[in-house]
């Protein structure tokens, strides 16, 4: 309970500004939710469909890969869709840059979604920061000037708790930036993590599309007069 009082007392003492501060940590941690499962989810149906597709590309079994990436919503089957779609129709001199431009292609594409609303959390804690100086520096010239008619003996005592007071904002903007930069920075790894593995992913699907050219050609042609997307 005394816990409880303590940190009421410290937010109500803080002035005007704890609470857009408040709401801006809000918003921040309602964000670092969404993407932490965003995320995860990614990278675990990216995976998955990784492991499903790079046997059925060694294996030449191209009907089947065509089949899959029009079940998967994932990224990784989007891209793999793409590669496959435009190898039938590219050049057999071009074949292999056309293929891998389609497949980069994709993956622009796929981006925008894996790397939205986290760079959201860095501008947060700054503002957050900000907001914490600035309801500092107004609660300091409130008290000078309050301090300015006091009487004198009580100068001292009124201004070292009005200064007091104001640090609170300062205190809680911290508190929030800290965590919402560390946040930031786990999440903005998770997001390199996925990229990187759709590149790696793209590179190794061109060289074994490449290879299995052939029957690309002979399989894919019929399906792909339907979209491959999900």
């Amino acid at each position: 309970m005394d816990m409880y009082a303590t940190v009421v007392g410290f937010f109500q003492e803080g002035g005007p500004f704890m609470y857009p501060i408040a709401i801006v940590l809000s918003i921040g941690v309602a964000i670092a939710f969404e993407r932490y499962f965003y995320l995860a989810k990614e990278m675990r149906v990216n995976r998955k469909a990784y492991n499903e597709l790079l046997p059925l590309l060694k294996q030449r079994r191209v009907r089947e890969i065509v089949e899959f990436t029009k079940k998967s919503k994932s990224a990784m089957a989007r891209i793999a869709a793409d590669g496959v779609n435009k190898q039938q129709h590219a050049d057999v001199a071009r074949r292999r840059t056309d293929v891998e431009a389609a497949m980069e292609e994709g993956l622009l594409e796929a981006l925008p979604q894996i790397e939205r609303r986290t760079p959201y959390l860095a501008t947060f804690a700054n503002i957050a920061t900000l907001l914490g100086l600035l309801g500092t520096i107004i609660g300091l010239i409130a008290a000078f000037t309050a301090v300015a008619n006091a009487d004198p003996a009580e100068k001292a005592t009124l201004l070292s708790q009005s200064i007091s007071i104001a640090m609170n904002t300062t205190a809680f903007g911290l508190m929030a930036a800290i965590p919402l930069l560390l946040i930031h920075s786990m999440l903005q790894s998770k997001t390199s993590a996925i990229i990187e593995s759709l590149e790696i992913a793209v590179v190794k699907f061109v060289n074994l599309l490449e290879g299995n050219a052939d029957a690309v050609a002979k399989v894919a042609a019929p399906a792909a007069k339907q979209p491959a997307r999900a």
